[in-house]
């Protein structure tokens, strides 16, 4: 109603304005963003009605919005994918253009498969990595080049977790040789494939869109890794069913290896892993994890196998 006045501002609000502020921007109104989970985010509206996007954070000071910064600007420098203009990245903020929600029509999945078959296309390389280590939420992803897929993919993306505090607490030692078992068949399990710049924490909600409603890439953990890695955050995670026109659309332009599907829960260990890792949530990603592994205890099969998802 007009005149109601507005709701006090809550802390997090109040931070984030301050931040602005000292960097410059004459804000008039910080509005929270909901669904983040490592950053306090929202929607500033400056004095002259501009409105952007800004996230800070509230523990010690680390470089996680310059790196995330640049992992922007690779994406769309070297693999044209839309990412929103930063306008400031400091270890105490992150300023973007404002973007809208996502549409969530089969026309906006056709667009996205499109955009991500053209990074994953025509980014390919000869090493897996990246040339400094990332961010995975709040805990750091180890980048370090490697030549061989299979060995940058278990010690990298998978073992890499295993000595996170919440991780070791969840997993006993069946569940650890599980998991190295695992890691020692990934020859078998994983076709080999030629790294590309992958978006790197690619589930629905790292998508948003422009305007006029096209697909813009936002928080990304790059590195050169199999294609399929992104493909496992999109699969694995909750979405919508209008999202089965990205990986028919991925199929037609840059192919899938037979198998495909059953490798998803595989790939998608890294993120159940991280999932634990930062605090499960209640999304039961211990369970989902185990699942996965089960065919791997006391030297068990080889095949792969199939495992809801989790999120953090």
């Amino acid at each position: 109603m007009p005149g109601t006045p507005r709701p006090p501002r809550t802390p997090h609000e109040e931070i984030l304005t301050e931040r602005l502020r000292d960097a410059g921007y004459a804000v008039g109104e910080v509005e929270r963003a909901t669904g983040g989970a490592v950053a306090v985010a929202g929607l500033a509206t400056l004095q002259d009605g501009t409105r952007l996007f800004a996230k800070t954070l509230l523990g010690p000071e680390q470089d996680v919005f310059t790196v995330e910064s640049a992992g922007l600007a690779a994406l769309r420098a070297l693999g044209g994918a839309t990412t929103p203009d930063v306008l400031c990245a400091s270890p105490r903020l992150l300023v973007l253009e404002r973007m809208g929600p996502r549409p969530d029509d089969a026309r906006f999945w056709e667009a996205l498969g499109h955009m991500i078959a053209a990074l994953h296309t025509s980014t390919t390389g000869d090493r897996f990595g990246w040339h400094h280590d990332g961010w995975l939420g709040r805990l750091r992803q180890d980048n370090t080049w490697d030549s061989d897929g299979h060995v940058f993919f278990a010690q990298r993306r998978i073992l890499r977790w295993l000595d996170e505090p919440l991780v070791d607490a969840e997993f006993d030692r069946d569940d650890r040789r599980a998991l190295e078992r695992l890691c020692a068949s990934l020859p078998d399990l994983v076709p080999a494939q030629r790294p590309c710049l992958t978006h790197g924490d690619l589930w629905q909600e790292n998508v948003v869109a422009t305007g006029d409603g096209a697909p813009v890439l936002v928080d990304p953990a790059v590195s050169y890794t199999w294609p399929e890695v992104d493909l496992s955050m999109l699969w694995c995670a909750p979405r919508v069913p209008q999202s089965e026109r990205l990986f028919a659309v991925y199929a037609e332009v840059a192919g899938l290896q037979d198998g495909w599907r059953e490798r998803m829960p595989l790939l998608h260990l890294r993120e159940l892993l991280s999932t634990i890792a930062h605090g499960d949530g209640g999304w039961g990603a211990g369970e989902a994890v185990r699942k996965v592994i089960a065919p791997f205890r006391r030297g068990g099969g080889r095949g792969p196998a199939t495992a809801p998802a989790a999120r953090d």
